[in-house]
């Protein structure tokens, strides 16, 4: 389900910090392995084996992360393919623009947890789909599809699973032939 365990965390921690030096990079497009889940959010099995000090390691870790992606200087798509919860929609929401198949669901769980989204979601969430809808959708710990994500301003484009990618990696060329520098590939992760 592509959940946010340590390892998968410093490989995109490592990647994003090249990436943003890499001036031949021109646009990232970020999606999950497999039809599943975008990303499931934190490993909370993983989690549940750290000590305190080592959670607040952990959660400190992906928020850099996240603010590393949502300040590179190349334009960074999210292809939201099936679930985006928690961290994983907090990811997305990192993204400058998101795209989703129409088998996405999005949310944030924690709250039924006894936990905020603590990845810079509570900020994010409200600047792209107003204050009344992110509170409803936090508080209540509340899911919504890909239509209703498109509705709400959440994500840009809603597709079928087949054209997810095409889409992503369409939008993505006509970024990089847009901006001003030569254009390589697009660095998918």
């Amino acid at each position: 389900m592509n959940s946010l365990n340590r390892e998968l965390l410093a490989a995109l921690n490592k990647l994003v910090s090249e990436i943003s030096v890499d001036k031949s990079v021109r646009v990232v497009v970020i999606t999950g392995a497999g039809e599943k889940s975008f990303c499931s959010g934190a490993d909370l099995k993983e989690r549940a084996t750290m000590t305190p000090i080592e959670v607040k390691q952990y959660i400190q870790m992906i928020r850099n992360t996240f603010t590393m992606v949502e300040n590179l200087p190349q334009p960074v798509i999210a292809a939201v393919n099936g679930f985006a919860l928690g961290g994983g929609l907090e990811l997305a929401m990192a993204c400058h623009f998101r795209v989703a198949s129409d088998n996405a669901k999005m949310g944030l769980p924690e709250v039924s947890l006894g936990v905020i989204p603590g990845y810079g979601g509570t900020q994010r969430l409200p600047q792209l789909i107003g204050k009344g809808r992110a509170m409803e959708l936090i508080m209540t710990a509340g899911m919504i599809d890909a239509n209703t994500a498109k509705n709400y301003g959440l994500v840009n484009h809603v597709t079928t699973q087949d054209e997810l990618m095409p889409l992503a990696e369409k939008i993505a060329s006509k970024m990089a032939k847009s901006a001003t520098t030569p254009s390589t590939p697009t660095v998918m992760i």
